[in-house]
């Protein structure tokens, strides 16, 4: 999978809310099936990839012996891109590894608050807190954008109860969404399928060096090459992106 930040949302707003909006664009990276005899050539212009599939058939030399070739469109398999969307809150944190303690939630919930409102330590005045026993975490909410911004730092916050100090585990609080999420398919632009190579008593290195000189050779057609993958025996899996 591909992840690339592209930018930052602005809300437009008036009064600035403090929190961080992020854009990514996710693109799934295509499997493909490489089979017996056959290998993957990528051209680094797309106008020779197009050239040597209309030819239909090479002929290439393979140290004394020959094999007609068929080069084939490359074409993807079904891939998935989106927009994620993340937006980082400037006034909550999430808190997890709360220690249990023989106490009634409501008393958790005022030492958290208490605890997180010592400037000391960072923090600040608490407007919320929603905290889960079970799963021994909270939503810390603070009433001054910012107010979290040195705690988030430490990762590990102090917390102090019945005169001993635990180690709380800190984060920002984050949500998440996607958008435009749209399945793609397509037939490369600079990479071909060669089919129907002939086995021979070579390596398999050796065969696909003399397979990338013939298509590098403008005699044949061919041009600067960025990548080869051939196969003689078995199958391999191979992935490609959108743009291979």
């Amino acid at each position: 999978m591909k992840v690339e930040f592209t930018h930052m949302e602005d809300t437009g707003g008036v009064v600035p809310d403090m929190n961080t909006r992020c854009v990514f664009s996710v693109t799934t990276r295509i499997p493909f099936k490489l089979n017996q005899n056959q290998a993957l050539l990528t051209l680094e212009d797309e106008e020779v990839a197009q050239r040597l599939t209309k030819m239909g058939k090479h002929t290439v030399n393979l140290d004394g012996t020959t094999a007609d070739v068929k080069v084939v469109p490359f074409t993807l398999g079904m891939g998935v891109r989106f927009e994620l969307h993340v937006t980082i809150s400037g006034k909550k944190i999430n808190v997890s590894e709360i220690p249990e303690l023989p106490i009634p939630d409501e008393w958790m919930r005022d030492k958290l608050e208490l605890n997180f409102y010592k400037s000391e330590h960072g923090g600040g005045e608490v407007e919320n807190v929603k905290y889960d026993k079970r799963s021994r975490t909270a939503v810390i909410t603070f009433t001054r954008p910012g107010a979290m911004a040195s705690i988030v730092r430490c990762t590990r916050y102090p917390f102090y109860v019945n005169g001993r100090c635990y180690r709380l585990s800190v984060s920002p609080s984050t949500d998440r969404h996607l958008e435009k999420l749209q399945l793609f398919s397509s037939i490369s632009t600079k990479t071909i399928l060669l089919k129907g190579i002939k086995e021979t008593e070579d390596d398999e290195e050796s065969v696909q060096d003399m397979i990338e000189i013939h298509f590098q050779k403008p005699s044949n057609g061919g041009g600067e090459t960025e990548n080869i993958k051939y196969v003689s025996k078995g199958a391999v899996w191979v992935c490609f992106e959108e743009d291979a």
